[in-house]
């Protein structure tokens, strides 16, 4: 179950950055890319992201915490991504007729586009480190190592996105393609509990 989770932080953290740095493309054609813009998504992210490790952090006192819980973490992300591909011209129109100064038209539209998936995905990192810790002993190294793999994913995230996706495929493809690894591990994470027989 160990490289399961792992595998699981890597691809969340992974996709969490991909999408906060398309998140200037798909804002620019409404609100322009100037530094109001990205401040506005880096802010969005990161109170989305605080929001989804406290309530991720609480999910962990349950009594059902395990697996099939944490798959549902990430099916729920994957569908919370489409919007981004089927409403977020008409979000941001709907926002641009209605806010004439572009630096609050680009919050309320990042917090309209991003907040919810990335709140979501947020939950992941807790979630996993109760998956993790077998002992209070060794809760402290457990949560170092996944921290350490889902910040390597993200990284990776930044970069691939970056310097190679959005030069090699369109937005909405890569938008389409996140939502698809989170469902994927969705999917591969509700196999395996059934077939190891686990909550």
């Amino acid at each position: 179950m160990k490289a399961l989770v792992l595998v699981a932080a890597f691809t969340s953290g992974f996709v969490i950055m991909s999408i906060e740095m398309l998140g200037g493309r798909i804002i620019a054609p409404w609100f322009g890319g100037d530094i109001y813009v990205w401040g506005s998504i880096i802010t969005v992210f990161m109170l989305s992201l605080s929001l989804g490790y406290l309530i991720g952090g609480r999910l962990t006192l349950r009594k059902n915490a395990g697996l099939r819980p944490f798959a549902m973490i990430f099916f729920s992300a994957a569908v919370l991504i489409l919007p981004l591909l089927f409403a977020a011209d008409q979000i941001m129109g709907w926002i641009f007729e209605r806010i004439i100064d572009p630096r609050y038209g680009s919050l309320v539209a990042s917090m309209a586009l991003f907040f919810l998936p990335s709140t979501v995905m947020g939950m992941v990192s807790p979630y996993s480190v109760r998956l993790l810790t077998q002992s209070k002993e060794s809760s402290g190294a457990s949560a170092g190592f996944l921290y350490f793999v889902s910040t390597l994913g993200s990284a990776l995230g930044t970069l691939a996105t970056s310097f190679y996706l959005v030069a090699l495929f369109e937005i909405n493809q890569i938008v389409l393609g996140a939502a698809f690894a989170m469902a994927a591990v969705a999917v591969v994470t509700l196999q395996l509990a059934r077939r190891w027989r686990v909550a």
